[in-house]
């Protein structure tokens, strides 16, 4: 082995790479308090080039959450309000007339950028909701017929509220089916509310976070150092198939109208092969695939509305699949 190889088997930029996404817990620490499975989420979303939905009630740092990430990577950044009378054109861009020339010329929407911040996304009505399904899926937008390339990387952070219903429009299948992740974000401890009170009573303010001292820990090259590790982590038959086994039980569930297609599978692989080389490893192991299933399948499957008068959630679903399929030894 190459003396500047480390036990996961990285090199030593790989080494430093893993280093600096790690370092995001602390930076982003500095602004939000107790949310460390969701900055998690984000990085391994990050790593899988994919799209995280984050949702929870009003008020416990969805939107802080994802402005601390952008603090702490040298990323570029834009977010948007989505609002009933939104239209795609505000999101994608559009052609507009330039009277001097006598010519369109196309103006670059705010998707055009590293992190988009879609926030309270299912505040806007399906027409502007697909706009996003191009960039999120090709990592394109195509105006008058002409493909324009989004740059690299690329993530869509929304956000949405579960318990307002009144002039929102859920997301539709195919659209939740491009999240790669679909984050929880709970209320927070007592300890940690304490915490939060305390930070504000000594003067924090979320709109500075320069102020609070949120630096950049990471960029794009240590961003591509770790996705080509994550690529080098070995995947074994037997964790195929137990990937392969889960999705196909949420296919079988009698709680369930809709199970988990092969992409979602596909999701899983890639997640749980991220987590790995996170938790440095160069090997994914079943506690991998147990530790990304929740996040990664919660908003893939369905279910039945007799289950769901009887208080199933999708989350307890998916834990039963996971206590009964067989684990690989």
């Amino acid at each position: 082995m190459d003396p500047t190889t480390d036990n996961a088997g990285t090199t030593g930029d790989q080494g430093r790479a893993r280093a600096s996404l790690e370092a995001l817990r602390a930076e982003i620490s500095k602004a939000v308090v107790g949310q460390d499975p969701a900055v998690t989420g984000l990085v391994v979303a990050l790593l899988c080039r994919g799209h995280v939905l984050l949702e929870g009630v009003p008020g416990v740092a969805k939107t802080l959450l994802v402005r601390a990430l952008a603090s702490a990577l040298e990323l570029d950044t834009k977010r948007v309000q989505f609002t009933p009378d939104l239209m795609p054109g505000d999101i994608t861009g559009s052609l507009v007339y330039d009277a001097r020339t006598a010519e369109f010329s196309f103006q670059p929407g705010p998707v055009f950028t590293n992190l988009l911040l879609a926030d309270e996304i299912n505040r806007t009505p399906p027409k502007t909701q697909s706009s996003l399904l191009e960039a999120m899926e090709e990592r394109q937008v195509t105006v008058d017929g002409t493909p324009r390339p989004l740059p690299d990387p690329f993530l869509v952070a929304a956000t949405q509220n579960p318990v307002e219903y009144e002039g929102t429009y859920p997301l539709p299948e195919a659209q939740l089916d491009r999240f790669l992740l679909k984050l929880t974000i709970p209320l927070p401890s007592r300890q940690d509310e304490i915490d939060v009170l305390t930070r504000h009573a000594e003067g924090f303010n979320p709109r500075d976070l320069h102020a609070a001292g949120v630096r950049p820990v990471a960029g794009p090259a240590d961003l591509e150092a770790a996705r080509a590790a994550v690529a080098r982590t070995a995947i074994s038959p037997e964790i195929t198939a137990y990937v392969v086994d889960i999705c196909r039980a949420t296919r079988e569930s009698p709680s369930l109208t809709l199970g988990v297609s092969p992409r979602g599978a596909t999701a899983l692989l890639a997640t749980s092969r991220a987590w790995a080389w996170l938790t440095g490893r160069d090997y994914v192991i079943p506690d991998d695939v147990k530790a990304l299933a929740l996040p990664t399948l919660r908003h893939r499957v369905q279910l039945r509305p007799e289950a769901e008068m009887e208080g199933v959630t999708a989350d307890s679903v998916i834990n039963a699949i996971l206590a009964h399929v067989p684990v690989p030894r």
